[in-house]
C-alpha cells in the first residue's frame, strides 16, 4: 500500500532559497506532495513557492511554532519530512530517513547537522547547541545528539499527538521532549548542513531564542518530572533551613537558650516550604502521569507508519 508523503516547509522571507528547496526534494522525493507554508513574510516567498509547485498556506501570526502548528493541524499524510525552507539541509537524505523510520518502525528520524565551516554557524551557536542538547539529554534522556536540528522525518501518529505549544523555535526542543516523554522509537542520521544562499538571513537570535530554548526545557521538566522539579526545589530550601538552624541548635545545647530567635523562625519556615514544595510534587506527578498516559493512548490509536 502506497504511503502519502508530505514535505512541509515552514519559511519567512525566503524569496531567495525557496525555489531551491523546493526543487531539491522534489528531484529526491517525487512522489512526495510539498507544503511551503509562509509565516507572515513581507517579500514573495508565497509567490516563489507557488510558482515552484508548492502547495502554499499561510500562518499570519509569526514564530516557528506557530507555523509548525498550523501545518501539522492542516496537512493530512503518512509520513511527514520538516526541513527549514532556507535550503540549508541536504533533501538527499530525506530517502534514506523515511527508509529507517519504516524499516525500524520508528516514530522520529531526525537529522543530525554535520558542518565545521565556521560560515555556518555564528558566534555561539555550536556552544549553544551542545548545552541545550546536553540539558535536554541530562533532564530528559540521553537519546539525541542535535536536540535542535529542524530537518526530521515523523510518522503520522507522532504528527497527530503532538500538542505543539511553543511559539518560536523553542518548537524544535518540544518535539524531543515529546518524543522522550512518551518513550518513542527514534534515530538520528547525519546529514550536510550547508551555509544560506545569497540574500537569505537567518532569524534565530542567538542569546534571545537561547534563554527562550533553556527557559522551554526548564518548563518542560516542570510539566514533565514535576516530582524531580519540587524535589530539587525542596532539597535546597531543606539544605539552607538546616544550615541556619545547625547554629541556633548549638547554642542552645550549650546554652539553654534561643539568643537568636528570629533565625529559628526562618529556618523553621524554610523548612516548611521544602516540604510543602515535595508534596506539590507529589501530587503533581501524579496528574502528570495521568496526563502522559492519556497522550499515549493518543498516539497508540493511530497506527505505525511501518503497518499502514
Amino acid at each position: 500500500m502506497s504511503r502519502r508523503i508530505a514535505v512541509i516547509l515552514p519559511c519567512r522571507n525566503e524569496e531567495t532559497a525557496i525555489a531551491g528547496t523546493i526543487a531539491s526534494f522534489k528531484k529526491v522525493l517525487p512522489e512526495a506532495t510539498i507544503h511551503v507554508y509562509d509565516n507572515a513574510s513581507t517579500d514573495r516567498t508565497a509567490e516563489v513557492a507557488r510558482a515552484s509547485g508548492a502547495l502554499v498556506g499561510r500562518e499570519p501570526m509569526p514564530g516557528k511554532g506557530n507555523v509548525v502548528r498550523r501545518m501539522f493541524a492542516d496537512v493530512e499524510a503518512d509520513i511527514y519530512v520538516i526541513a527549514d525552507g532556507d535550503d540549508t539541509y541536504d533533501a538527499a537524505v530525506a530517502p534514506a530517513m523515511i527508509e529507517r523510520l519504516l524499516r525500524d518502525d520508528l516514530d522520529m528520524v531526525v537529522g543530525r547537522r554535520q558542518g565545521e565551516s565556521e560560515a555556518l554557524y555564528r558566534a555561539g551557536h555550536r556552544f549553544g547547541n551542545r548545552m541545550l542538547t546536553g540539558a535536554v539529554g541530562l533532564l530528559f534522556g540521553d537519546r539525541f545528539s542535535d536536540v535542535l536540528s529542524g530537518y526530521r522525518v515523523m510518522s503520522r501518529r507522532f504528527v497527530k499527538s503532538f500538542p505543539a505549544l511553543a511559539t518560536g523555535f523553542e518548537i524544535e526542543t518540544e518535539l524531543s521532549v515529546h518524543a522522550l516523554e512518551l518513550r518513542m522509537p527514534i534515530a538520528e542520521l547525519d546529514c550536510a548542513y550547508r551555509a544560506r544562499p545569497a540574500g537569505s538571513a537567518s532569524k534565530l537570535k542567538t542569546y534571545r531564542d537561547g534563554f527562550r530554548i533553556l527557559w522551554t526545557i526548564l518548563i518542560l521538566f516542570k510539566e514533565v518530572r514535576p516530582f524531580e522539579f519540587f524535589g530539587l526545589i525542596a532539597l535546597v530550601l531543606a539544605a539552607l533551613s538546616v544550615g541556619l538552624a545547625v547554629p541556633v541548635v548549638l547554642t542552645f545545647l550549650e546554652t539553654g537558650l534561643v539568643p537568636r530567635f528570629p533565625t529559628a523562625i526562618l529556618s523553621t519556615g524554610i523548612m516548611l516550604l521544602a516540604f510543602l514544595s515535595l508534596t506539590c510534587g507529589l501530587i503533581l506527578h501524579s496528574l502528570s502521569r495521568a496526563r502522559i498516559e492519556a497522550k499515549r493512548m493518543r498516539y497508540l490509536a493511530i497506527p505505525a507508519a511501518g503497518r499502514n
